[in-house]
């Protein structure tokens, strides 16, 4: 009850000023934020990018249309959708997985959030001290700053990553960073801060208290998420066959976590991850479909999450100097980023696209990084907390942009774009003619599967043996359609033998009672197999002309190779 009462006033006080035009404002930042990000798609630029420009534009920085009360009361929303974030990485942090490349990942990991860390804290310090000339301010603010900048932002990366259908080494690679390299970031600053307080004269706590503190968090956060799992486990393996209750119990599993890390002051994207992590490896193999089901949910959650983080930022309270410290923060980041990834990818003899392309997936900056700040706004709120808080910003503003467009580069070269495929995806982007148009290689076949009605049987016999098709559409001399043959009518024609040299296609052909166009949709093609009952249906165009024919067997074999092709080329990377 006390806590309700808390927040009550708060509540009472923005219902009375926005509540109105809340769910106006609810739709204009997923409507707006739709259109910006498929306007940067099309554009060739990840659409995560297009959804914090919208923010931007409607923000702080912008027309100011979401003011701060708003940003304020909708922050649940950001605490969903980073619990989600989590809760899909954990997912993709299978025990084989871990097994084949936990060496890499701690490897990599600790470097490349080690040295930015020395990077940026020796530049910033050196920087800060010949403008202020006061040293002990200046370490603080150096060592604070490269703390904050190990950590790496999830929520853009895998957006990039979901939104190009990567899969392969360095996929995973990132990953598995993005989901570990925060609580690096939470210890280093743990330390730091310590150190700051003792530079600073502040009365901060003892670096034995953040570190019990940080162990709470981190031990907390793993135990509550698997504890979660555990439960919702219970739960949905007696409801497997209605995705409506599954759905249902996994979002209130998520959110009953989220809400209960807020509660006790726990990280929810780590409870999250473990959550996932103990559904993927622990729980039993028919639960799996709670991942694919949470996926569905996401989008419109992930729209409203990155305008609002757009719209949080306010670029125009930087100063000169600090407008100069943020540019080497995000350079000496880079620079510190780049060569910790490449050395720990040498080190652990990571694949070649890892090492090369991994420096450009760990750019985006967010969540933990500003939750630093603001602790260190708080901590040091008389010293050199204001100017960190407001170097976060203005760089969080510039790798939230950069970064995600720097995810799809290094995708992109590293030859991961569209692996991560099943066959319904692949079905869903396909239409009959994509696959009758390149039939010599798909079919192993010359021509379409098409006869002439007075074609004779013995050149019908021909066609059919040097051809893998199991039935034939007959056209007529202007090239309708006018029947088919299937390989049980040849059977039969063969079987009066008497007139079988003066047999025709139009004399053994069937009548035809269904047909399909080119640009019908493969998966329309397989519901018409599945209703009717049948193996094949012939093609028309809109003028009627013959087409081909569409068989099932042929259809599903040319899925099947696309997957194996796919699965080829992930293996082939490493």
């Amino acid at each position: 009850m006390n806590i309700f009462a808390e927040f009550l006033p708060e509540f009472m006080h923005f219902s009375t000023l926005e509540s109105a035009n809340l769910i106006l404002l609810l739709g204009l930042i997923m409507f707006l934020g739709a259109i910006g990000g498929r306007l940067f798609q099309k554009l060739k630029i990840p659409q995560v990018v297009g959804y914090i420009v919208i923010g931007v534009l409607i923000g702080q920085s912008g027309f100011q249309v979401l003011s701060i009360s708003v940003i304020n009361a909708l922050e649940p929303l950001s605490s969903v959708a980073l619990s989600l974030i989590g809760f899909l990485i954990g997912a993709e942090l299978k025990l084989n997985v871990i097994k084949k490349y936990g060496k890499q990942f701690v490897g990599i990991l600790l470097l490349e959030a080690i040295v930015p860390f020395f990077v940026v804290g020796t530049v910033i310090t050196l920087v800060s001290y010949f403008v202020t000339k006061d040293f002990s301010s200046s370490l603080s603010l150096g060592i604070l700053l490269g703390s904050i900048s190990s950590a790496t932002a999830p929520a853009a990366t895998t957006d990039v990553l979901k939104e190009n259908r990567t899969r392969g080494p360095l996929t995973v690679t990132v990953l598995g960073i993005v989901a570990m390299d925060d609580a690096v970031a939470l210890i280093l600053y743990a330390v730091t801060s310590s150190i700051a307080a003792s530079l600073l004269g502040s009365s901060g706590e003892p670096l034995t208290q953040q570190l019990l503190g940080l162990l709470y968090e981190v031990g907390g956060s793993m135990i509550l998420g698997s504890l979660v799992g555990i439960l919702l486990t219970r739960f949905i393996r007696n409801v497997m066959t209605d995705e409506g209750r599954i759905l249902s119990f996994s979002l209130g599993a998520l959110f009953l976590c989220t809400g209960l890390c807020n509660l006790f002051m726990l990280d929810n994207i780590l409870s999250a991850m473990s959550l996932g992590f103990f559904m993927v490896n622990f729980a039993p193999e028919k639960t799996r479909s709670t991942f694919a089901l949470v996926e569905k949910f996401t989008p419109p959650i992930y729209v409203m999450f990155f305008v609002l983080v757009g719209a949080k930022l306010n670029i125009w309270n930087v100063t000169a100097f600090v407008a100069l410290l943020a540019f080497l923060y995000i350079l000496c980041r880079t620079l510190g980023k780049s060569i910790g990834a490449k050395i720990g990818a040498k080190i652990t003899k990571a694949p070649k696209t890892v090492e090369k392309y991994l420096p450009f997936c760990l750019l985006s900056q967010a969540g933990v990084a500003i939750g630093l700040s603001i602790a260190a706004g708080q901590d040091f709120a008389n010293s050199v907390g204001p100017t960190i808080m407001l170097i976060i910003t203005a760089t969080t503003f510039v790798v939230q942009l950069l970064g995600p467009v720097c995810v799809k580069y290094g995708v992109e070269k590293a030859g991961e774009c569209g692996l991560d495929i099943t066959e319904e995806d692949l079905m869903k982007n396909l239409c009959v003619k994509d696959i009758i148009r390149n039939e010599k290689s798909i079919c192993r076949q010359n021509s379409p599967a098409v006869v002439k009605e007075n074609e004779t049987l013995c050149s019908i016999i021909s066609s059919f043996s040097h051809n893998e098709n199991l039935n034939y559409a007959v056209k007529d001399e202007e090239g309708f359609l006018v029947g088919i043959i299937s390989l049980e009518h040849m059977k039969e024609a063969l079987l009066v033998t008497e007139l079988s040299d003066s047999l025709m296609a139009c004399d053994i052909m069937e009548p035809v009672s269904l047909t399909c166009n080119p640009n019908t949709s493969i998966p329309d093609i397989f519901k018409l197999f599945s209703e009717q009952g049948i193996e094949m249906i012939p093609i028309v165009d809109e003028k009627g002309l013959s087409y081909g024919i569409a068989e099932k067997s042929t259809l599903e074999h040319f899925i099947h190779t696309k997957i194996v092709e796919l699965h080829q080329k992930v293996s082939a990377l490493g």
